[in-house]
């Protein structure tokens, strides 16, 4: 990126400090990373959190220095006939891990020429991907997730296997490009399953074939696969997949782009495949890609942050405790997964647990575990800057991560998704969305200009600064895949929010009290103190307020189902979303009548309270004006 960014000045302070004026102290002593020790350390701390966290299943996989440390299954594949978890067989669904099976299928392409890392990706494909600002997308970009697309959720996961045709999916629609190329990280389903179609079209082989044929059948990966859904031969294999272990068991997720996360595999298979990219392509006398490749596959490409922790070729950096790390995380429905690859100490670990609630943050918790236990550091004692409380004061304010929707209903997740960063009384950092392992907001303490640190780890976080602004800020976790852009005024959920509330609440209330009102009336027997005309805006004005409330019922409805499971989020909806669409077009027209309301209110002899009340019922109908468009909830396109 070719911008003038303070955080430069901060990555160059950070590599080059001059120590304190007291010694640092040394890492504290740390035991010998062994199968014994090992296996002891996760068999006192899996049990407890499956427990804890009501998961069935989990397996984990340690490798080191070309061999399997340790391979251990934990709970149960399936809870109801209590069938343990055999880390050689069990198969756990590793989700977006997936990608870099199909990132290696790439640079496999690349070595053999019949892939140009910088050209044009439409040259590869059948149909066509709009430029942005005259440019174009390219394979490293879709690689290090800065194409610039919108986030997509509609049809990415389906109960019905013969939805599943990465070709039709990515055809159906081309999601916004929101950035332009290779500047904002931006994670992307869509591009990744985008490069599995390149694969497939440039090998001449449909996709499962491919990876079964170049990396599977030279790994000796006898349990993984892509296919969905499983060959007869895995079917008894495959790890039940659970919301919580104590509720029933739901069915095989199918993933309607394969690419972009429908492996199922076992642990030890996975062992196999990180020892191949630990040692640079090879496994035994195997080889997957050559040793020129690998590095260049696990070399730094793209910082969204300069300081901050960069992204590979379709890996990225997550190292921890100064140890070099690349890795990969994956998440469906049912299963979490982690994948963590330390280059220098040739140790890798992967990890997957079935239990969709609460098992998001398991993986990095066993791994940062770990790499505290036998790979420690010392911790991090430089006091905050003099300039923390200024340079604090130019991050506060409200951030929207750069992977959400922009042209389409589900933008109304980016209002109570926008999280903020504040400054403490003691100059910190404070950013309530990002928790710390007992559930705190996580503040941070300035140590570089421009650069913080957890107080309670080793994470750091940092902006992009452009003209005393803010371009975007990230964390070490987020920065390779993932940033956080300021939120412009007009889409704050500081007023938003609280409009939201009130507009609806004021509908409610006027819909629940014409009723009552009228019946009070007839119980004593009085007539209306309206004349016709009044009486009939009124009566018009209330049920325009009824179909406010209906639609904005129906629009929660919607995001309720999508919410009770993804797969959800298919063509199923469209009805309902259009019949709600459509009670909306109709009550932004009822605004007519709440506006003659208001006219008869104030000509004619109602008191105060109804003329008060005709105009905050305006207000509130303009409100949902507002939110049908500035949300595109009547959007003519069902896309999503």
């Amino acid at each position: 990126m070719k911008h003038i960014v303070c955080s430069v000045l901060a990555a160059a302070m950070v590599l080059f400090a001059p120590p304190g004026t007291a010694q640092e102290p040394p890492a504290p002593a740390a035991p010998p990373l062994t199968s014994q020790d090992a296996g002891a350390w996760l068999d006192g701390l899996l049990p407890y959190l499956l427990k804890k966290n009501d998961l069935a299943s989990a397996v984990v996989v340690v490798v080191k220095d070309g061999e399997v440390l340790l391979a251990k299954g934990y709970g149960y594949a399936d809870v109801a006939a209590k069938k343990p978890v055999d880390p050689a067989t069990t198969l756990f669904r590793p989700g977006s891990v997936s990608k870099t099976f199909m990132w290696t299928a790439v640079m496999q392409l690349v070595e053999q020429g019949k892939i140009n890392l910088d050209l044009d990706v439409n040259a590869y494909l059948d149909f066509t991907i709009p430029p942005r600002e005259g440019q174009p997308i390219t394979m490293r970009q879709l690689m290090t997730h800065t194409p610039g697309f919108e986030e997509i959720a509609k049809n990415l996961f389906t109960r019905d296997a013969k939805m599943v045709d990465n070709g039709a999916w990515l055809k159906t629609w081309v999601p916004e490009r929101v950035f332009a190329p290779g500047t904002v990280s931006a994670y992307s389903n869509y591009g990744a399953a985008l490069a599995g179609y390149i694969v497939q079209r440039v090998s001449g082989q449909p996709f499962d074939d491919y990876i079964e044929q170049h990396i599977y059948q030279p790994l000796g990966m006898r349990h993984a696969t892509f296919r969905q859904p499983l060959p007869a031969n895995l079917q008894a294999d495959m790890a039940l997949g659970y919301v919580r272990a104590s509720q029933p068991a739901r069915p095989f997720e199918f993933v309607v782009p394969p690419p972009a996360g429908s492996m199922s595999v076992s642990g030890t298979d996975m062992a196999r495949y990180m020892i191949a990219h630990l040692q640079d392509g090879r496994y035994g006398e195997q080889r997957i890609l050559r040793a020129e490749t690998a590095q260049q596959m696990h070399r730094t490409e793209h910082y969204s942050v300069p300081g901050l922790l960069p992204m590979a070729l379709g890996f990225y950096r997550n190292d921890r405790n100064g140890q070099t790390m690349i890795g990969h995380g994956g998440t469906t429905e049912l299963f979490h997964s982690d994948m963590a690859l330390m280059l220098k100490q040739n140790v890798g670990i992967f990890l997957s647990v079935s239990g969709g609630a609460n098992g998001g943050g398991i993986g990095r918790l066993v791994i940062n575990g770990m790499l505290d236990r036998y790979f420690p550091a010392a911790p991090d004692k430089r006091p905050a800057l003099a300039t923390a409380r200024t340079h604090g004061a130019f991050l506060a304010g409200r951030y929207l991560s750069s992977r959400v929707p922009v042209s389409n209903f589900l933008s109304i997740l980016n209002l109570p998704s926008q999280m903020t960063v504040s400054v403490d009384a003691e100059g910190l950092l404070v950013t309530p969305a990002f928790k710390d392992l007992a559930g705190q907001p996580r503040r941070w303490r300035e140590v570089a200009p421009f650069i913080w640190r957890d107080v309670n780890g080793g994470s750091r976080l940092s902006a992009v600064m452009q003209n005393g602004k803010v371009r975007w800020l990230a964390t070490d976790e987020s920065a390779p895949i993932m940033a956080f852009l300021p939120v412009p005024a007009w889409q704050s959920a500081a007023w938003n929010l609280p409009l939201f509330y009130f507009s609806f609440a004021v509908l409610l209330a006027s819909v629940a009290l014409w009723p009552i009102g009228a019946l009070i009336n007839r119980s004593y027997g009085e007539p209306s103190a309206l004349m016709p005309p009044a009486r009939r805006y009124f009566r018009w004005s209330r049920i325009a307020a009824l179909l406010h409330v209906l639609f904005y019922a129906g629009w929660f409805w919607i995001l309720q189902q999508m919410d009770d499971s993804i797969a959800n989020m298919n063509d199923g909806l469209d009805g309902t979303i259009r019949i709600v669409q459509v009670i909306g077009v109709f009550a932004l027209l009822g605004i007519v009548p709440m506006l003659a309301n208001v006219g008869h209110a104030w000509r004619e002899n109602g008191g105060w309270w109804r003329k008060l009340n005709s105009l905050v019922l305006v207000v509130a109908g303009f409100a949902t004006l507002w939110f049908a468009f500035s949300l595109h909830l009547l959007n003519l396109h069902l896309n999503y």
